[in-house]
């Protein structure tokens, strides 16, 4: 019985290794597909400068948002608080923004190779 699971295993694995070979699988050189040329660090370079946008129109938009609570709140204590506090976040939204682009633009530079100063 073990001879038989062992011949069925191993007919398994060598079609599983011999079908590219069935199939004549050719590597094709990349300008030749119309995919994308761009390597992983572009890529997440790419995403991450896009977060990066996205988080600092974000704390601009919170920045205005929390300057009409200040306008709306007419005096009232408590809503000037509050829209302070949302102003302070905003405000640190967008400066952690600008820090992460610093940041990634400076790991650019330094594992690019090209400069040795940023």
């Amino acid at each position: 019985m073990q001879t038989k699971i062992k011949r069925i295993v191993y007919g398994l694995v060598s079609a599983t290794l011999f079908a590219p070979v069935l199939a004549a699988a050719q590597f094709k050189q990349p300008g030749d597909t119309n995919l994308p040329q761009g390597t992983v660090f572009n890529i997440i370079n790419n995403i991450m400068k896009w977060l990066l946008g996205l988080v600092g129109v974000i704390g601009v938009i919170g920045f205005a948002i929390a300057g009409i609570m200040y306008l709306v709140s007419a005096g009232d204590d408590e809503g000037v608080k509050r829209a302070k506090k949302a102003m302070i976040m905003s405000l640190v939204g967008v400066i952690v923004a600008l820090v992460g682009l610093v940041i990634l633009q400076a790991a650019n530079k330094m594992l690019g190779g090209t400069d040795s100063i940023f």
